[in-house]
């Protein structure tokens, strides 16, 4: 029988004890006598989705994302459009993706999944031309994820402090949105537009979210006093943010968000530049993954 191929993509600046404990769990867990595989290192930013697309060009039956939303991201845009299979190792800091899909962040148990081999046909978000996999957002979340991508330490204690310094100084703004004909005008804190269910740590920002449904789900948080921003991240912690007042859910094909001073975006928890006006569409079933049985 005829092994199929996978390629793991590791950033090797993740360190040498976490590529020492990657290779183990290949040994102890992968079926070596379904797959073969092989290893590769990214060298620079956005290096992952120029190393997943040389995969599936040469046949690889699924690129292997071993990190957090960002290096999925990285990784399957590379393989968008391709026969080649998504699989991830959760390895980053909030794995809101693979916390959506039930993918264990153990790695010998994530690895398994793998072994089990069900497949799913994901679907792929847009803004504008910018693929997304989990979710994207203008307003306090994007300031968030350019803040936590400076800080030099990780993990879900400064991710929370960061959560909570911002919320204090930050303005919201008027935003001017239209999903699927319909127009809105909000003065929003945070301005979601969701394809997963949560941005990591278990916190559901669109708790309904069904990344295989064709749909995107928009998510308004409006104007609050923020002395009850804790009480709704408790609520998202509890997945049921959409049930606060200051907080409207909507489902569509096809969103735009619309602010003249618009210059800063998130998608997957990475921050970077923005036109003001972003067109947010989806492609249902874009991209095959591997995910638990």
């Amino acid at each position: 029988m005829t092994r199929k191929h996978l390629v793991f993509i590791i950033n090797p600046r993740a360190g040498v004890e976490r590529e020492k404990e990657i290779k183990q769990a290949i040994a102890d867990h992968i079926d070596s006598e379904q797959y073969s595989h092989e290893i590769v290192y990214t060298q620079f930013a956005k290096h992952g989705t120029e190393l997943a697309r040389n995969a599936a060009g040469n046949g690889a039956y699924s690129v292997v994302a071993v990190g957090g939303d960002g290096s999925v991201n990285d990784v399957a845009q590379g393989l968008i459009g391709t026969n080649t299979l998504l699989s991830i190792i959760p390895k980053g800091s909030g794995n809101g993706l693979a916390r959506t899909m039930g993918i264990p962040l153990e790695t010998g148990a994530a690895m398994k999944v793998i072994n089990g081999g069900r497949v799913m046909e994901m679907d792929v978000a847009y803004a504008n031309d910018r693929a997304f996999f989990s979710n994207a957002g203008v307003a306090f979340d994007a300031l968030v994820s350019k803040k936590f991508a400076k800080s030099l330490r990780r993990g879900f204690m400064v991710y929370s402090w960061l959560v909570t310094k911002y919320l204090w100084l930050y303005k919201p703004w008027q935003f001017d949105i239209t999903i699927d004909g319909q127009k809105l005008s909000e003065k929003a804190f945070m301005v979601n537009v969701a394809n997963g269910q949560q941005f990591g740590y278990n916190f559901k920002i669109a708790p309904m979210a069904d990344y295989t449904d064709g749909m995107l789900d928009l998510i308004i948080v409006r104007s609050f006093p923020k002395i009850l921003g804790g009480l709704i991240a408790l609520r998202a912690m509890a997945g049921n943010i959409t049930d606060s007042k200051y907080v409207t859910h909507i489902r569509g094909k096809k969103i735009t968000i619309t602010h003249p001073e618009l210059k800063l975006m998130q998608t997957d928890g990475d921050a970077h530049p923005c036109e003001n006006h972003i067109t947010f569409t989806v492609r249902q079933g874009a991209q095959k993954v591997i995910v638990p049985q």
